[in-house]
């Protein structure tokens, strides 16, 4: 899939055109001192695309033209580049699992250490997308990019999920000669973020949660642990609008998990043992993840758990991504089985991406290295 930005500049007087210095001018995909506007600011050519990396062993591969002024069509073609976006430092090391019924694949940074253990989880898409766990462990994480529907001999679909499957991948880094214990992280998007919640609830040997747009209620599909049964929130798709742009809007599907029934979803993660890092766009129209990051700490320290750590970010989406993915607006939802608007604003939610990777790495150094909390200014 080809996505595309441009953006209008003017050179200076020798001629030199640095991003860094010199702003974009209005009327392109962004405007003002961005130098990594070119990134965050790409749209696919078909509409309802998301930019993902579905081989990190080839880098994103970025063709860069120079036109001569700022007509449509543009003028003389004055010069072009390539540029790659490598996902697979030098050293790192991917490993496909296959062990029992776990299908993932593990990161390793260069090295023999002991490295800080996380289990990566996304959402509702299935299969096993491996980018985000790769870029984790160029920082020093061994990063386990797990796969739980949609993938190889995994349930096709999403109706119940079995955490044996799931305590099954915790023991596995746990065993691991590289992993560092004598506790794991878990790392949750959309659905993944309630499946952390669950597995750190009835799960041991987890220390540290971070959950990016997560529920603390059961969603999507029946939970079993042992003899524990959680149902999924209830939903009402009439609830569902339709915006300006004839696109899906979900956020007030899901009903209530204080309410009646539905407080049987309501995940118990008074019981964990880990800590919490909650990420949170405040314009995901996926659903109300301010409000479960809200509750989620209420019951915590209503149960005199530590206060969870929330980080609020006005006018990002709900896909929040490593640093510079472009924003995507909307597209398909496997559950709903429409185009919905994930919400979000670009330059906004570029800036919580790039806040939001630090915070995170910041969390699990702390708690799964005993590290201070100050957030490093490398990306």
């Amino acid at each position: 899939e080809l996505f595309q930005a441009c953006a209008r500049y003017r050179a200076g007087d020798d001629g030199e055109l640095d991003l860094a210095r010199c702003p974009a001018l209005p009327g392109g995909s962004f405007s003002g001192l961005e130098p990594m506007g070119p990134l965050w600011a790409l749209q696919p050519q078909k509409p309802f695309r998301r930019l993902v990396k579905r081989d990190v062993r080839s880098p994103f591969l970025l063709q860069l033209e120079v036109f001569e002024g700022h007509g449509d069509p543009p003028g003389r073609l004055l010069d072009q580049a390539q540029h790659e976006r490598v996902f697979l430092r030098d050293g790192v090391r991917r490993v496909p699992v296959r062990e029992g019924r776990i299908r993932a694949t593990l990161f390793l940074p260069p090295g023999n250490g002991l490295f800080p253990g996380i289990i990566d989880l996304y959402g509702t898409g299935g299969g096993l997308p491996e980018y985000r766990a790769c870029l984790l462990a160029n920082y020093g994480f061994a990063v386990l990019a797990l796969a739980y529907y949609g993938y190889e001999d995994l349930p096709k679909e999403m109706k119940e999920f079995h955490l044996e499957y799931f305590e099954e991948a915790i023991n596995y880094m746990l065993q691991h000669t590289q992993v560092k214990g004598p506790g794991i992280g878990l790392l949750g998007i959309s659905k993944g973020g309630d499946l952390c919640v669950s597995m750190a609830s009835f799960l041991k040997g987890i220390t540290a949660t971070a959950l990016i747009n997560g529920s603390v209620a059961n969603v999507g599909a029946v939970l079993r642990y042992k003899d524990v049964t959680i149902p999924p929130l209830g939903m009402d798709t009439k609830r569902t609008k339709v915006n300006e742009s004839g696109i899906a809007d979900i956020i007030d599907v899901l009903n209530n998990p204080l309410e009646g029934p539905d407080r049987q979803s309501f995940i118990p993660l008074e019981k964990a043992e880990s800590r919490f890092l909650f990420i949170i766009g405040q314009d995901d129209r996926n659903w109300k993840s301010d409000f479960f990051a809200v509750e989620g700490s209420k019951r915590l320290q209503a149960h005199g758990k530590e206060k969870p750590e929330i980080v609020c970010y006005p006018g990002a989406g709900h896909y929040i991504e490593p640093p510079f993915f472009p924003m995507c607006a909307a597209s398909i939802h496997l559950l709903v089985g429409k185009h919905v608007t994930w919400g979000g604003q670009p330059k906004a939610h570029c800036e919580a991406q790039i806040d939001a990777w630090k915070q995170i790495q910041a969390f699990f150094r702390k708690h799964l290295m005993g590290k201070p909390s100050g957030i490093s200014s490398n990306l």
